[in-house]
């Protein structure tokens, strides 16, 4: 018997079904959980979401650009969101980024739960930081967070790239850390460090600082301190959206 080894991600939320399949289908709510900010954001999101998909509404199935496929299922007053990654072999130069795809899908659902629980309606800011691992410890690591052994929803204090937060625990996977931060206006930050392997010889780093509500200056000072704080340790293919 063959083993199905297809990567599933599945995903609690506290919200309604109907307004978990809303937030899939509306391309407003879309940009404030999808990705991050970059110029190529809204035509990413047509592309994924809208130019190669198959949806049945009435079912809350949602197949996406690639082949993968997103359930809705009721849960009580919640919705279990399932994303089932299409299979490997359709496309080589597709597959060369299928555990980068994997990865992302994990970040952008955890955004997604994070989006309705917490943030609904309120317009996200954020900064996105990538590298090559090879000359630095892994980022919960550095920044501090290796010791966070709660689960989610446990509380956490830390001097964060030079500043001093507070906030909860919000996921954890494999590579990936999510942590809420109070003082970015409830913000997340999800951290993700892919150690070194055939495929990546110098492994992965990656950020993503989600923020609410900080006016230009504060916005513009998380920036530079989070640049100095990379730069050095992830320098290879650091980069941010402003």
């Amino acid at each position: 018997m063959t083993e199905d080894t297809t990567p599933r991600i599945e995903v609690t939320i506290a919200a309604p079904v109907d307004a978990v399949w809303d937030a899939l289908r509306d391309k407003e709510k879309i940009r404030h959980w999808h990705g991050w900010d970059f110029e190529g954001l809204a035509e990413e999101i047509d592309l994924i979401y809208f130019q190669h998909f198959t949806a049945d509404p009435q079912a809350r199935t949602l197949g996406i650009q690639g082949g993968d496929l997103i359930e809705l299922e009721p849960d009580g007053e919640h919705t279990k969101v399932r994303l089932t990654r299409a299979a490997r072999g359709g496309d080589p130069e597709w597959d060369a980024y299928y555990e980068d795809v994997t990865e992302g899908w994990i970040t952008f659902l955890h955004q997604l739960k994070y989006f309705l629980e917490r943030r609904p309606g309120a317009v996200r800011r954020t900064l996105f930081f990538s590298g090559m691992a090879g000359g630095a410890g892994p980022v919960v690591e550095e920044l501090g967070l290796a010791e966070l052994t709660g689960g989610p929803g446990a509380p956490f204090t830390c001097r964060l790239a030079g500043q001093d937060v507070e906030g909860q625990v919000w996921f954890r996977s494999d590579h990936q850390l999510g942590v809420t931060v109070d003082a970015w206006g409830e913000g997340l930050l999800v951290v993700a460090h892919v150690p070194p392997s055939d495929a990546k010889p110098q492994g992965a780093a990656m950020a993503v600082l989600s923020t609410y509500g900080l006016d230009d200056a504060a916005y513009g000072d998380l920036e530079r301190r989070w640049t100095a704080w990379w730069t050095p340790r992830y320098a290879a293919e650091a980069s941010h959206a402003p």
